[in-house]
């Protein structure tokens, strides 16, 4: 059974940085999918960023040069280094994981992906 905790979020000004973490247990793929999505009321849960079991790393366009997802070396925990905050990045966080076929290039589509933790809240202000 997966099982994922995401951590790290809060309340920042505009300009802010945060680093969300995700402990993912209980997954045997040796290929994967791991993604970053985020959801704010009234709108459907959008891809944020994505990485595979070799560190390969993919991003929404709008997101490039201020988002960077990383992992660590036991592939038990993944992250989501966020800098120059705006308020529109203002949503709730979440992160998951899927089995990836070999040629998977990981797109980022939320309705691929079944499992999910709780999420954690980012608000940034003006």
């Amino acid at each position: 059974q997966v099982q994922l905790v995401e951590s790290g979020g809060g309340s920042v000004q505009s300009g802010g940085s945060l680093r969300l973490s995700c402990a993912a247990s209980g997954y045997t793929y040796s290929r994967y999918c791991m993604g970053w999505f985020r959801q704010v009321p009234g709108k459907e849960r959008e891809w944020v960023a994505g990485i595979n079991e070799y560190k390969s790393a993919k991003y929404a366009d709008s997101l490039k040069g201020r988002f960077t997802i990383s992992q660590d070396n036991a592939k038990t925990m993944f992250y989501l280094q966020m800098n120059s905050l705006k308020p529109e990045d203002t949503a709730m966080y979440y992160c998951s994981i899927r089995s990836r076929p070999t040629y998977d290039t990981c797109p980022g589509f939320w309705s691929l992906f079944r499992a999910w933790g709780q999420g954690t809240q980012v608000t940034v202000s003006s």
